[in-house]
């Protein structure tokens, strides 16, 4: 089976209460490869264009709101079903519906301060890996 590439984004809310490593630390565990990382304080237009996908969503606003507010750190990931694989680790996008064990059920605090975002397809992944780090995608 071939390995794929995914996307794990650390947001602002796990940065600020210092989860970077605990949250690396789980994703080392199963057995994932960090083949890259950074930290990057995205820009609104930045975030608008990231979480393109979700632009006619309610949440959309405070989504962009939220994400732009500090740092986050982006980590490129290898492993094989590395999409369909973190997509489990990382549980629902609400933490109370979470799975135990799960990083948003450990570590988020609601569905917007969830502590981290993963890539939903390969597709996905492949868009958002060019966006952090294809060094000219992200604005100036």
């Amino acid at each position: 089976m071939n390995k794929e590439l995914t996307l794990l984004l650390i947001k602002p809310d796990a940065i600020e209460r210092n989860l970077i490593g605990e949250i690396l630390f789980q994703v080392e565990r199963k057995r994932f490869q960090i083949l890259d990382l950074k930290m990057v304080h995205l820009k609104a237009e930045d975030a608008k264009r990231f979480y393109q996908v979700h632009k006619d969503k309610s949440f959309f606003n405070d989504l962009i709101k939220f994400v732009s507010t500090g740092s986050v750190v982006a980590v490129l990931l290898k492993k094989e079903n590395a999409v369909q694989d973190l997509r489990k680790l990382v549980g629902s996008t609400d933490p109370k519906k979470s799975n135990e064990g799960t990083i948003r059920y450990t570590f988020g605090l609601d569905i917007t301060r969830n502590s981290v975002h993963a890539s939903d397809s390969e597709e996905s992944a492949k868009f958002e890996i060019d966006f952090f780090f294809n060094k000219d995608f992200l604005t100036a």
